[in-house]
């Protein structure tokens, strides 16, 4: 009797115009694919080196070619809060009734600066780093982040300024001080949340860096930068959802949170109801509603 050998049949080879198939069958994946979640923030801390020394080459270089050089850092936020004293403060008088106008008006300038700088940034953070994005592998949001992070140096440099400033004009040290690291940090994970999503609208549509300078200035016009948003809730006069617009707004609630940490004067009383809570929630927010909304689209960045 003759034995029969039953051997499987051969697996049928993809057709030729089956890219995918070919793929599968061969254990290729798609070069940039979007990693999960849990994988993008690995490694995106994986590269926090590369981050920070990011940030600080590109605040190096942003004066580089100034005769003045790093002094620009401290200079154009000094020159740009003499600007709006002179038009607001005195052309306007915002400053009656607004104790220690010049630290008020000084500390809302920097810190608006902080913010208004971050988002911008983040709205080029793709579009204008195309080659970075084409020649290297790594997690995009680290763009975004650096630029807010260059941002947050900045800022730091400026805030030695703004000591000098409180000390001239009679604001004595605090222990109130330490409240502005907190501040900053929530500020910071706002800001960097904000940067993120411009960066992914700015990818998509360039355009959008156009049109950023005067979305910005309407919305520092409605920050209390230059003017006291509780003198103005105290008059009574506006309808109560531009009230809670005014006082639940971002910017303003961290602009008076710096304030109330810093200027003696600026008492807990001005500052909106439950403050801590909504400075929190906003950072919250902002930071992981951008970076989850930066993370979904991340492999569509420098293509096209």
């Amino acid at each position: 009797m003759s034995q029969v050998l039953h051997t499987p049949p051969p697996t049928p080879a993809p057709p030729a115009d089956d890219p995918a198939a070919l793929a599968a069958r061969y254990g290729l994946s798609v070069s940039g694919a979007r990693p999960a979640l849990r994988e993008y923030v690995r490694q995106l801390w994986e590269r926090r080196h590369f981050i920070t020394a990011f940030a600080t080459a590109k605040l190096t270089a942003q004066y580089s070619q100034a005769k003045l050089g790093q002094v620009w850092q401290v200079m154009t936020p000094l020159l740009n809060a003499a600007v709006y004293y002179f038009i607001f403060g005195v052309l306007l008088g915002t400053k009656r009734g607004v104790p220690d106008y010049i630290p008020f008006l000084v500390t809302g300038v920097f810190i608006w600066t902080f913010t208004q700088s971050s988002i911008m940034a983040g709205t080029r953070a793709i579009s204008g780093n195309l080659g970075l994005v084409r020649a290297l592998h790594f997690p995009r949001a680290a763009l975004p982040v650096s630029f807010a992070l260059q941002q947050l140096q900045q800022l730091l440099f400026s805030m030695a300024a703004l000591v000098v400033i409180l000390l001239c004009f009679g604001v004595p040290v605090s222990v109130s001080w330490l409240l502005a690291v907190p501040v900053l940090v929530l500020q910071f994970t706002f800001n960097a949340g904000v940067a993120m999503v411009m960066a992914r609208m700015g990818a998509k549509t360039p355009d959008i860096a156009q049109l950023m300078p005067f979305v910005l200035r309407t919305w520092m016009y409605v920050s209390g930068v230059m003017w006291s948003i509780d003198k103005v809730l105290s008059k009574d006069h506006l309808p109560h959802w531009a009230m809670i617009a005014l006082e639940s707004n971002p910017a303003a609630v961290y602009i008076d949170l710096m304030r109330y940490s810093l200027i003696d004067s600026f008492h807990a009383t001005q500052l909106p109801p439950h403050v801590w809570a909504v400075a929190i929630g906003w950072a919250v927010v902002a930071g992981a509603g951008g970076f989850i909304y930066f993370w979904k689209a991340e492999e569509t960045y420098g293509r096209g």
